[in-house]
């Protein structure tokens, strides 16, 4: 959680970063920047985040201008009418988590000229709440998306359950860990593995996280009443 400001929050962050996760991989890091300011996310970009990124096409088109320079990542469910407004302009798609959402980003990217970069979401916790792929079926989704053209699969990203059980959680992220390391076997393009969030990114990278995706740990808890 937030205990300084923006500035000294990314900069407390990056140096724990600095020695890389358990592989001795560089660890990106994502901001979440769900209901913030554009302000505060300039000040976020020029503390040296790795990468800004909306859950909503809608707060990513109103905000997108006002940003300064930086990757800009997708982190959200999304939905395909909404592909539109960050077409050609988000460098990862976290998300990718359904088939039809997959053909229509393929198609819209072809019709484009261009191809788009996606992590393929996987729900490693079997969790009834929340969407992606089964981790059973991961393998055979990454040769298909792999070879469709319009996409190029970066890797993978995974949300943890809300649970107490460390152990479990961590088998969980060695699990993911493993279909990752798999993955860089079959595809040259493959490198990342998205997982970890404000409360949880410090065991992710001790078991082979690459990104990390937080919010409250830069900007703080966010003020939800005052949401539009």
């Amino acid at each position: 959680m937030q205990t300084g400001g923006i500035t000294e929050n990314v900069k407390r962050l990056k140096e724990r970063l600095k020695s890389g996760n358990a592989f001795g991989e560089n660890v990106l890091l994502v901001a979440a920047t769900k209901m913030q300011t554009a302000e505060a996310i300039n000040e976020a970009i020029c503390a040296g985040v790795d990468a800004v990124a909306e859950n909503k096409p809608q707060e990513f088109r109103d905000k997108n201008e006002a940003l300064l320079a930086c990757p800009r990542h997708f982190i959200g469910h999304l939905q395909t009418n909404k592909i539109k407004y960050l077409i050609g302009k988000i460098e990862l798609y976290h998300s990718c988590d359904r088939e039809e959402l997959a053909k229509e980003l393929a198609r819209q990217s072809i019709n484009n000229g261009l191809v788009s970069n996606v992590l393929i979401q996987i729900n490693v916790g079997e969790e009834a709440s929340k969407g992606g792929y089964s981790y059973d079926e991961a393998k055979e989704v990454f040769h298909r998306l792999n070879e469709t053209q319009g996409l190029c699969v970066k890797g993978f990203m995974a949300m943890l359950p809300e649970l107490d059980d460390k152990a479990m959680l961590r088998n969980l992220v060695r699990k993911m860990r493993a279909l990752y390391d798999w993955a860089k076997t079959q595809s040259k393009e493959v490198e990342y593995l998205s997982m970890g969030m404000s409360g949880d990114y410090g065991l992710c990278i001790e078991e082979g996280s690459n990104v990390i995706r937080v919010g409250s740990t830069i900007f703080g808890a966010r003020n939800y009443a005052v949401q539009s």
